[in-house]
């Protein structure tokens, strides 16, 4: 790091007066903001660490010279945008595939169905409600005209056991703060209940309607919104009416303020189901409630160890999904009301990893992944009697929501050429039949799918799905290589306007499953944490060299793309190996590792990264962070940084760092330019306008640093 040059451009934050051209070229040269420097530095374990930009972490609402600062790179990244060619035709053509109707799978409640609907282009999706399977389905909250930009959208949200009442959450600009209301869904007017200051809550409804249970933390201090740490979440019931000051404290860890508790209700109204967790981890402790005879909360396991899901129960008998004693987990039964519970094997670890479980009937319904598809199965409630659900392809499966008291229940299937379609399945005599498919606006077969295993540094395969137009001709294409690797997060098939657009503009799109992930259990997720977070890297840079090496790309064609811990990704590989991409963009990304832990939701991140704090962890976290490994000296591809100024999950301050520190340094001639989203947050409730103005920027960015046609083929349009 060249900390001498970088103190010596401390200088105002403002842009040349060369941005203010309205007739720029692409060409034209480019010349950044000057950024200003601080003497910031880290000393720990006898390593002196200089930050020189440490002064951009404080945030863009509060800090006026921040402000200027997102201003003047804005600027600067619009005139570089602005003049790519084929940009209205991008934009065009990702308006007409994205204007198609999605919807979500329906949750029933009494002989209601409640789902959620987009018929296109709106920019929030609505809350729909339909009284019984062949009535027609009547909006019930439509959040389009809470805000004049798109960007307050309807989050999370819970009929009632009787489906009386809809309990629901607003998100402002993209923040991960929520505001909880209640709606009566009879006569569709809003209830006077308001509750503040919830996040990471699940909204469980009290089995007679009378209240719920959320989790929420502590209020920060004024202007600390943002930024703070968030400590001491607790589980609250809150009365139908009473204000939010009389609810009542269910469960708190005020000794260890970094716990979260996630609540949950068996289907009976039986038992409460408490998992508290510190981190990103699956370990959890789990503490019960005998809600019909009473009693106090008390521990049923004990430590962070193990993950225990709640699948559902019969009497005081609970069914589990465990990745104890079974790395790519399994289905248990424990009787909550013994003193020390024995756990009974129900269906045994498999081949595949278990993703997610339900109880309907009498039949437990597993949703597991092989090779990164779902396969879903349904057994009794002794594990035996085993019954494959065929689904349509290899593609992904969800829903299935828990009913005992039906012997039918609906999922969702998509696959990378399919948009998800809604299918109904009685489990009694096997019929599966359409419930809602939308209106196909292009035709799936025009593109292949295929699977492929490279073999990473160590030895390891690692599998990843290429996507490409059939009659795309021989030779190598620009690509879009996507990762994430991290948080035992699986890709999976699923269908995307965003890849069909590329895919159509000639180019090739492909997901990687790196490790770190969670495709093959425990053992994938572990390989790619703490001190294996190299072996992340290592899968991603095996995953480019082989689509050089067979001929699908070019290091002159090839792009790479993530977001979140998926832009830590891009940074990590690009500074480790800029001579394989032409261009990259890490969207959101955490990309100082010695201080993430210092805001809002980071220190939860610990489980996957390490803490800084611990010698160890900080020199690997030093040998691979983005901010603090750029190669001066070394061509670099094109970079478009992209972030939000509302993102309160890993704050702006992290790639406003990164993108200071990348246009100080001699990287060679492509741009390195920051994008920042105005009124957006980390990607949750981001409005479709908003989210197409995005990509259009991106594959304009992309195509034109890969030599790509600019003029879409728009097959896909309506």
């Amino acid at each position: 790091m060249r900390t001498g040059f970088l103190l010596a451009l401390a200088l105002a934050c403002v842009p040349s007066a060369s941005f203010a051209k309205t007739d720029a070229s692409v060409t034209d040269p480019l010349h950044y903001p000057a950024t200003r420097t601080v003497d910031e530095h880290l000393d720990r374990f006898g390593t002196h660490v200089a930050d020189p930009y440490r002064w951009l972490e404080n945030d863009v609402r509060v800090d006026a010279q921040v402000r200027a600062w997102v201003d003047a790179q804005n600027v600067v990244t619009r005139q570089v945008l602005d003049a790519l060619p084929g940009r209205a035709a991008i934009q065009a053509s990702l308006t007409a595939i994205w204007n198609q109707e999605r919807q979500t799978v329906p949750l029933r409640r009494g002989e209601r169905l409640f789902f959620r609907r987009n018929s296109g282009l709106q920019n929030q999706s609505v809350l729909y409600v339909q009284d019984g399977a062949s009535a027609h389905p009547r909006v019930l909250i439509d959040p389009n005209p809470w805000a004049k930009d798109g960007a307050t959208a309807l989050a999370e949200w819970m009929p009632s056991h009787d489906g009386h009442r809809v309990v629901y959450t607003v998100q402002d600009g993209g923040t991960d703060w929520r505001t909880v209301h209640v709606l009566d869904v009879d006569s569709g007017h809003t209830l006077s209940d308001e509750l503040k200051w919830v996040k990471f809550s699940g909204l469980v409804w009290a089995p007679d309607g009378s209240g719920l249970y959320y989790s929420r933390f502590p209020a920060p201090a004024a202007g600390a919104e943002f930024q703070s740490r968030n400590l001491n979440h607790a589980v609250y019931f809150h009365r139908i009416g009473d204000p939010q000051s009389a609810d009542r404290l269910i469960y708190a860890t005020p000794d260890q303020p970094s716990h979260s508790h996630h609540v949950e209700i068996t289907h009976d109204g039986r038992w409460l189901f408490i998992s508290t967790s510190e981190g990103t981890d699956d370990r959890y402790e789990i503490h019960v409630q005998d809600l019909k005879n009473g009693g106090p909360v008390r521990l049923l396991f004990a430590g962070l160890d193990y993950s225990w899901s709640l699948i559902g129960s019969k009497g005081n008998r609970l069914f589990l999904r465990t990745n104890r004693d079974a790395p790519r987990y399994r289905i248990v039964a424990v009787d909550a009301s013994a003193q020390n519970p024995a756990l009974e094997s129900v269906i045994p670890e498999g081949a595949g990893t278990v993703e997610d479980a339900a109880m309907i009937g009498a039949r437990l319904i597993v949703n597991a992944l092989e090779d990164a598809h779902s396969v879903v199965r349904s057994f009794n409630l002794q594990g035996g009697d085993a019954r494959v659900i065929e689904l349509p392809g290899i593609g992904s499966a969800n829903g299935f929501e828990t009913d005992p008291d039906h012997t039918d229940t609906y999922y969702g299937y998509t696959s990378y050429t399919t948009p998800q379609t809604i299918y109904h399945v009685d489990l009694a005599s096997g019929a599966t039949s359409v419930f809602h498919a939308p209106p196909m606006s292009f035709d799936s077969k025009a593109y292949t799918v295929r699977q492929e295993f490279v073999t990473s540094k160590d030895g390891t395969r690692v599998p990843m799905f290429i996507i490409a137009r059939r009659d795309l001709p021989q030779g190598t294409h620009p690509t879009v290589l996507y990762g994430y690797g991290g948080f035992n997060v699986s890709l999976t098939p699923n269908y995307s306007a965003v890849r069909l657009a590329w895919l159509d503009m000639g180019g090739v799109w492909v997901e990687a499953n790196l490790r770190g992930g969670g495709e093959y259990g425990k053992a994938w997720h572990d390989g790619g944490r703490l001190l294996n977070k190299q072996n992340v890297f290592n899968d991603c840079i095996a995953a480019a060299e082989h689509l050089v090496k067979t001929g699908i790309s070019s290091p002159q064609q090839l792009t790479l793309l993530g977001a979140s811990n998926g832009g830590l990704l891009v940074g990590a590989v690009v500074n480790q190996r800029p001579d394989l991409f032409a261009a990259a963009a890490p969207e959101v990304g955490v990309m100082d590792m010695l201080r993430y832990p210092e805001f809002t939701a980071g220190r939860y991140w610990v489980d996957d990264y390490g803490s800084p704090e611990e010698e160890v962890h900080f020199r690997n976290l030093l040998s691979y962070s983005p901010y603090h490994n750029i190669r001066i000296g070394h061509d670099y591809p094109a970079l478009l940084v992209m972030t939000a100024d509302t993102d309160d999950r890993v704050v702006p301050g992290h790639s406003f760092k990164y993108a200071a520190q990348l246009q100080s340094m001699d990287l060679g001639p492509k741009p390195r330019i920051i994008r920042i989203e105005t009124r957006a947050g980390h990607g949750s409730g981001k409005p479709t306008d908003k989210q197409i103005a995005e990509y259009t920027d991106l594959f304009a960015f992309f195509g034109y640093y890969t030599g790509l046609t600019t003029k879409p083929s728009v097959t896909s349009a309506k």
